[in-house]
C-alpha cells in the first residue's frame, strides 16, 4: 500500500513540475521601416540550469514559427524578464501574430498569446 501511495505521489509531483510553464506577462509590437520588433515580458520560477525559461517565439495563425528569441541562461534573480527581438519581416496583410514561451522542462507552453498588428 505504501509503495502505491509513494508511486502516485511521485507521478503527481512529476506532472506538476512539467506543467510549470513559463508565462507571458506582456507583449509590445512596433513597426519601423517595414520591419517589426517585439518586446516580450515573461515570468517563470527559474531554478537554475536544471529548469529555466529558454526561449520565446513569434508564430503565425497556424502555429508556424516566424522568429525565435533564445534565452541562453537562467534568470533566477531577474523575474519577470523582458527581452526584445527586432528586424522581423511580416507580410503586409498579416493582422496578428502569436507569442509562445518555452522552458527547459515543460517545453512550449500550449497557451499562445495573440497580438494584433496595428
Amino acid at each position: 500500500m505504501l509503495k502505491t501511495v509513494l508511486s502516485a505521489l511521485f507521478i503527481l509531483t512529476a506532472q506538476a513540475a512539467a506543467a510549470d510553464y513559463a508565462t507571458i506577462k506582456s507583449v509590445r509590437a512596433t513597426q519601423k521601416g517595414g520591419l517589426w520588433s517585439f518586446t516580450v515580458t515573461i515570468s517563470h520560477e527559474d531554478r537554475g540550469w536544471e529548469h529555466f525559461s529558454d526561449a520565446w517565439r513569434v508564430v503565425d495563425k497556424t502555429g508556424k514559427q516566424i522568429a525565435i528569441r533564445e534565452l541562453i541562461h537562467p534568470h533566477v534573480d531577474e523575474q519577470p524578464l523582458t527581452r526584445s527581438l527586432s528586424g522581423i519581416d511580416l507580410p503586409d496583410n498579416m493582422k496578428e501574430v502569436g507569442i509562445q514561451v518555452r522552458d527547459t522542462v515543460g517545453g512550449w507552453n500550449p497557451e499562445i498569446k495573440r497580438v494584433p498588428l496595428k
